[in-house]
């Protein structure tokens, strides 16, 4: 009987000793991340200025370089040139038609004076046939012009189309930065050449990082997107403390990571877990950090 009870006793020793080990263990482990964002050269040339440096924080809309843009400017002009060239050839054209114009208004006057000669009998309806012979001729006249002006107008507009496309480029040629945020990496230096799509600079916002920690399934229950937590980091002398708030959690199991858990616990399925933390400066990306579930005793 009394040896029942000692191994009953040191059941529940065992017990106790295993939930307070777990209470000193966070719910969820990972590292810091961001948004990074790769910006490109939209346009080819000299990079004639380029002011930014790694760790510096740029504004959004900032103009942080500019490309040679003067083979740009050139090839404009010849185009606006071209342009005012074709300009005055179909100005030529309309002018025709308007000539044919003025003559269709001056003989179809004639023929309402021809009609009410006929009914006055002054007339013949012969003059009246050929007044609308010569009213068909001036239309038809009027039409074959303007279909001379329709391929001019078409190059117009294809040289407007090309004059928009070199305005779009020279507009891109001003390298302006998209978000607001700190340099992490810069791939190009001033009075280098570059073309389109080639990298320029990695930029990222740091005020707001990412925990992405993973749990598991056991877990998942007592965790939803909104729900505030505690995220921990080394410190010093002991951890720093944040307030964390759940933005996203994974709707499908993974394998756990090798770099957060044990080799026993690899083989498990765990779900990813983001929590949004405000960054006060300290936290950077690939620091590691502890997730703690906040619990109401």
């Amino acid at each position: 009987m009394r040896l029942t009870q000692n191994i009953v006793l040191t059941i529940i020793f065992i017990s106790l000793l295993s939930c307070a080990s777990n209470g000193d263990n966070a719910d969820g482990y990972g590292n810091f991340e961001a948004t990074e964002i790769t910006i490109s050269a939209e346009s080819n040339g000299k990079l004639l200025t380029f002011t930014l440096e790694e760790g510096e924080i740029i504004e959004q809309n900032a103009l942080v370089g500019v490309i040679d843009t003067v083979q740009l400017s050139l090839k404009r002009d010849q185009l606006l040139a071209f342009k005012n060239t074709i300009f005055s050839k179909s100005r030529n054209v309309l002018s025709q038609r308007e000539v044919f114009k003025e003559q269709l208004k001056v003989v179809q006057t004639d023929k309402k004076r021809i009609e009410n000669l006929i009914k006055a009998n002054a007339a013949t309806t012969k003059q009246l046939d050929d007044i609308n012979g010569k009213i068909s001729i001036i239309k038809e006249q009027i039409k074959s012009v303007e279909s001379q002006n329709e391929p001019i107008t078409n190059e117009v507009k294809n040289i407007e189309v090309q004059i928009l496309q070199i305005n779009d480029q020279i507009r891109k040629s001003s390298i302006r930065n998209p978000i607001k945020g700190t340099v992490l990496v810069k791939y190009t230096e001033p009075n280098e050449i570059t073309t389109f799509g080639k990298p320029l600079y990695k930029i990222a916002n740091l005020d707001d990082m990412q925990l992405r920690v993973y749990i598991s399934e056991s877990q998942l229950a007592g965790i939803q997107v909104g729900q505030e937590v505690t995220v921990k980091i080394d410190d010093v002398e002991q951890m720093k403390s944040y307030k964390g708030q759940i933005s996203w959690v994974s709707e499908s199991a993974e394998f756990t990571p090798k770099i957060i858990q044990t080799k026993q616990e690899r083989v498990n399925l765990v779900y990813a877990v983001k929590i949004k933390v405000k960054n006060d400066g300290s936290l950077k990306i690939g620091m590691p950090a502890e997730m703690w579930i906040t619990t109401s005793k």
